[in-house]
């Protein structure tokens, strides 16, 4: 009982902690347009975001919430799943207009602008072994049998939904180990397999998900399954505030290459980045998001779901690294924690050396606009 009352005690303090945010999201606007406003909707080739979308859609099947997440924008649950089960039925040659007749374009604002801030990830590689030995000596670890989540909205279902990361001590949920605890103390955490390398480890963590180069030769995808709840403190950053690199360096790959040149020197500022990843082994065609389902290349999209309900349509309009227009269907299907925002995105480009190269370059501006259901106003609150 007393450890039911400290929850429920932490919930609440932590729910009046939430006043200004959702002052803040007031300032969301939706603005309806046509098809025809959006730049290169006519060039887009939609069958890979079919694929995503149904995947989406899968995991949608099954909900019986009312809406689809306890997002600001609001989209029906029920309204949804029968949009599905018609994209089910659409040939990829008749989906573009399957989406034409079926929603409508509304371009996000927030204060009074559409513009906002979009990088990339992909999903990183690593080398492993299911047994340490000399060269596979770096623990991947698996979710901690003392790691506790609290839902605000189990207690109270007019309380957000918010996520509450910690361990029991005594009668009392304190915060999780930190970064700088976990990588030198024992923790009653399973060790999935052995790395070789600690930086590609650490860019696993950051990224969220690997693919694993097993030492057999065979592969197997890393997933996340959890953090430690701490905040996230980018390398870039911490080097850069150092001034152990110039910020010409600052892309993942030129991170990567300096960081495994300079690991000694570099560990200790690392620490300042208290947030740990935790994993699980996957078979999934790709690396798993938020959603639940595998990200496809190039159409799926990491947003901030306080404000993107997890499996909306999205029209993306931005630039990649090398200022190349980037304008097409994309799902939201993943978060970040360093996404933050109403109009905030980090686009997967996919996995493996090629998705480091653009992943790691892109910085840009742009804008999207949400699908809904056509003859319907939106709903926002």
């Amino acid at each position: 009982m007393m450890r039911i009352l400290a929850l429920f005690l932490i919930s609440l303090f932590l729910f009046s902690c939430e006043k200004s945010e959702q002052e803040q999201k007031a300032d969301l606007n939706l603005k309806a347009a046509a098809f025809s406003e959006l730049k290169g909707w006519q060039q887009d080739d939609l069958s890979t975001a079919r694929k995503a979308f149904l995947r989406s859609c899968d995991k949608i099947a099954n909900r019986k919430d009312p809406w689809l997440a306890d997002s600001q924008i609001k989209i029906s649950t029920l309204e949804y799943q029968n949009l599905c089960r018609q994209a089910q039925q659409t040939s990829p040659q008749n989906f573009k207009q399957f989406i034409e007749q079926n929603f409508t374009p509304w371009l996000v604002e927030y204060k009074g602008s559409p513009e906002g801030k979009f990088t990339s990830y992909y999903e990183a590689e690593v080398f492993a072994s299911p047994t340490q030995d000399a060269r596979y000596k770096y623990p991947i670890y698996g979710l901690p049998q003392d790691l506790v989540e609290v839902n605000l909205k189990d207690f109270d279902a007019t309380l957000p939904s918010r996520k509450i990361i910690g361990r029991v001590e005594g009668n009392k949920l304190v915060p999780y180990h930190t970064r700088d605890f976990i990588e030198a103390n024992p923790i009653p955490a399973p060790v999935l397999l052995w790395g070789d390398n600690a930086v590609d480890i650490l860019i696993m963590q950051i990224q969220g998900s690997a693919v694993a180069t097993l030492n057999d030769g065979s592969k197997i995808r890393i997933a996340f399954a959890a953090s430690n709840g701490h905040p996230f403190k980018g390398i870039g950053s911490i080097l850069l505030e150092k001034g152990l690199i110039q910020r010409g360096q600052a892309s993942m790959g030129e991170i990567r290459k300096w960081l495994n040149a300079n690991y000694e020197q570099a560990y200790p500022h690392l620490l300042e980045n208290k947030r740990f990843i935790f994993h699980r082994l996957s078979t999934a065609e790709g690396p798993i998001g938020a959603q639940g389902v595998a990200l496809e290349a190039g159409r799926s999209l990491a947003v901030d779901k306080s404000f993107i309900p997890l499996g909306a349509l999205l029209w993306l309009e931005t630039s990649g690294p090398d200022r190349q227009p980037l304008n097409k269907l994309v799902v939201a299907q993943d978060v970040g924690s360093a996404i933050k925002g109403a109009v905030r995105g980090d686009y997967f480009w996919g996995s493996g050396q090629a998705g480091l190269d653009f992943a790691g370059r892109m910085n840009a501006s742009g804008q999207y606009y949400i699908l809904l259901p056509k003859a319907k106003e939106p709903r926002h609150d």
